[in-house]
């Protein structure tokens, strides 16, 4: 039920920048399992009321009068991140098919552009030299996204799929931002558009292997990828309907094995999933599922010819002698019996095994142990008859922090392996793997103009005690010099905690040029991989879920404790940022120890998060219940996700500076929910720190399109962080 309040339904204003605009409040009251919450801002879920973008528009003018005195700050961040980047630039070619494929970006312009040229010599698998302001020869423009944006506010790429013969190109583009995207397709060799265009669907294409198909997906009301199509080309849109998953709980994807001989549907919960295969010579075939779907087991599938047979290998997460393999293992089977497994990579706790990919030549497993990701190659030409776990040798690296990962690897032949490698300090690199000899190649390296040094920073690792003992491990980046050193002359420093927990999802050691423009300032940047997320495997992510979620946020607490009892900063020189689920970090943190920190930074936060999760109707709400838990039906869930959830908890306590940022057209994260938690802390706050609200009118999830207007929401963001911090006087 709802009544209106009319003493408070005050017009939105922004009359003076040190005064908020007002919300009105309207009771709403949300009555479950015989508690009722009494919701004020509720009626700003309501996009279509012109009352609620006045109020949007009222925190954003808000906004930018209490930043105002940064707008030189930003300008200047901006021109650093600029002078730092090679606008002008050409990734490395990448060998698929009769020809290579790159991207370019020119000086000046948003978005990338898609290219190709065709490969002279077969047998030579080295990459044309790469010419940042020339052409290759026989380059060929596939797709040019700054034409294709023009006219919009904003524009996403969702698909850029290329047939097996190379004549099509199937892409998908959104120009709102609600990642609803519309499926076109291109004859490469006419340059001709192709009438048939497929609107709404999730942004994924597979090929058949004939070219005469294309597989796609759609989503349901709730924005589910629920339902695989098969479309014939040059055929209208009377599509066929390959795959319906009806529970609500599972999403669909579609894609194809690295050998090409397989087409794969997969179908999954958060705990649980199920593999469909069909021959891709065979397109208008049946799909047949690997394994049967049992509940809370995952499992993926990948194509692996060995001694000239056909298997399946299976990571999967089930039942082996009597224990669970949390961590996952893989099984063997062969492609006309996937019933017929067998044990080829055993569970070991501690190592989770995240994937397995097969080439001709090579086997590689990417695992994560110590809070790191690791990979390890078997050379099949070197193993006669079935590898085993000894035949794996692991690729070496030599710093503390790192990321490490296969990268760019588009044919099953090849005869060299690439790999993607940075860390804090060190600027992204590609490099080619020799298996044999073990010689490595660079191919390229981040370009950082200016100058950059990595010898004048550093990175390490330190671990935080949570109240129950755990061990939380911190990646620590600064410039020498700053901060904890332990001589007599260092000082506490303007630090950024980052945090995420969520989804299993692990942050690695990355670089980022942006980042310099913060550090060069003083500021120490700490990433807190707290529970929730799978920087240590399966257990950190189940003791960070539903019924333990608390631990993320006490996690973060902690860390945020540690850090000043070490003496590395200050609650007056600290800033905190999360976003999305890490929004929901954010918000959570800020209710719990809002002393700890001298301003909260939450992008697209889900920060109302039980409401969201009370309404199956929403985007999401059902399928995320395995990960949070169903409060609709559960009503000890209920009680524990109100326990914690921002919105309900804010209280008149004084809370210290927030900028809230979020997108008017998000489908994963509502506006409505940075707006709702907005207006309450600046009805209840009893500091007089700014909160704040900026959100962008014509974007989604991942906020604003176009890599200059990227930068200039990345200036806007630290220059608040470094006023925050204390950097701007120290």
């Amino acid at each position: 039920m709802t009544d209106a309040q009319p003493g408070n339904a005050a017009t939105p204003t922004a009359s003076s920048p040190a005064v908020p605009p007002v919300a009105k409040k309207v009771r709403t009251e949300r009555t479950h399992h015989g508690d009722t919450f009494v919701d004020e801002y509720e009626w700003l879920r309501d996009k279509d009321d012109a009352e609620v973008i006045a109020f949007l528009e009222a925190e954003n003018a808000y906004t930018e009068a209490n930043t105002a005195q940064l707008a030189d700050l930003r300008a200047t961040i901006f021109g650093e991140i600029k002078s730092r980047t090679k606008e002008t630039d050409m990734s490395v070619p990448g060998r698929r098919g009769g020809y290579w494929y790159y991207g370019r970006t020119q000086e000046g312009k948003q978005y990338g552009i898609q290219c190709r040229c065709p490969i002279v010599d077969v047998d030579n698998w080295t990459p044309p030299e790469v010419s940042d302001d020339a052409p290759l020869p026989g380059e060929e423009i596939l797709l040019d996204a700054n034409v294709e944006a023009e006219g919009h506010e904003f524009f996403s790429l969702g698909s850029l799929a290329i047939s097996h013969d190379g004549k099509w190109l199937a892409y998908s583009t959104d120009v709102v931002g609600d990642e609803r995207y519309t499926l076109r397709f291109k004859n490469l060799e006419t340059g001709e558009l192709l009438p048939d265009v497929i609107t709404d669907t999730a942004g994924g294409a597979s090929w058949s292997l004939d070219a005469k198909h294309v597989f796609y997906q759609t989503v349901d009301a709730a924005w589910r990828p629920d339902t695989v199509w098969r479309h014939d080309i040059g055929a209208g849109t009377d599509d066929v309907t390959v795959f319906h998953e009806p529970d609500e709980r599972y999403w669909v994807g579609m894609g194809s094995t690295r050998s090409d001989k397989y087409l794969m549907i997969v179908t999954g919960s958060k705990i649980t999933s199920e593999c469909f295969v069909l021959a891709a010579d065979d397109p208008t075939g049946e799909f047949r599922s690997v394994a049967p779907r049992v509940d809370g087991v995952e499992y993926s599938v990948e194509h692996a010819e060995i001694s000239g047979r056909d298997y399946f290998l299976i990571v999967h997460n089930d039942i082996r002698d009597g224990e669970k393999a949390d961590d996952f293992a893989i099984d063997i089977a062969p492609v006309d019996d996937p019933s017929a497994r067998t044990e080829f990579i055993g569970h070991r706790r501690g190592v989770r095994i995240e994937d397995i990919d097969a080439f001709r030549d090579y086997l590689v497993l990417s695992y994560r142990a110590d809070a790191l990701p690791r990979v390890s190659i078997a050379d099949l030409r070197r193993i006669d008859g079935m590898p085993v776990a000894e035949d794996f040798i692991e690729v070496a690296v030599a710093q503390e922090l790192f990321s490490l990962g296969l990268a760019g690897n588009r044919e099953w032949a090849t005869p060299r392996l690439r790999f993607g490698y940075g860390s804090f300090i060190e600027p992204a690199e590609l490099f080619e793997l020799d298996v044999e000899t073990g010689e490595r190649t660079l191919l390229k390296r981040q370009p950082v103009l200016g100058g950059y040094d990595p010898d004048e920073y550093e990175q390490s690792r330190e671990w935080a005690t949570a109240a129950d003992g755990t061990q939380i491990p911190l990646s620590i980046v600064r410039r020498k010099g700053v901060g904890v050193d332990g001589s007599e002359s260092s000082s506490p420093a303007p630090l950024l905690l980052y945090g995420y927990g969520s989804y299993e999802a692990s942050f690695d050691p990355g670089f980022s040029v942006s980042r310099l423009s913060m550090l060069d300032r003083g500021v120490v940047f700490v990433l807190a991989h707290v529970r929730g997320g799978g920087e240590m495997g399966r257990h950190w992510y189940e003791n960070g879920k539903t019924l333990t979620k608390k631990n993320t946020f006490t996690d973060f607490v902690d860390s945020a404790r540690y850090l000043v009892d070490k003496g590395w900063t200050t609650p007056k020189l600290m800033v905190a940022e999360g976003g999305s689920a890490g929004g929901l970090l954010m918000g959570a943190v800020a209710n719990l120890a809002p002393e700890l920190f001298n301003g909260i930074l939450a992008s697209v936060p889900f920060v109302d998060a039980l409401n969201s999760i009370l309404d199956p109707s929403l985007p999401l709400t059902v399928i995320e219940w395995d990960e949070w838990g169903d409060p609709l039906h559960d009503a000890e869930v209920y009680e524990y996700m109100k326990s914690y959830s921002p919105y309900e908890n804010v209280t008149a306590q004084p809370y210290p500076s927030i900028l809230a940022e979020t997108s008017l057209n998000d489908t994963r994260v509502m506006y409505t929910e940075a707006a709702k938690w907005v207006a309450k802390l600046q009805a209840l706050s009893t500091s007089d720190a700014p909160i704040m609200l900026k959100t962008e009118m014509s974007a989604g999830h991942g906020g604003v399109s176009g890599r200059y207007k990227q930068w200039e929401e990345v200036a806007f963001e630290l220059a608040w962080i470094l006023q925050q911090t204390g950097a701007l006087t120290e």
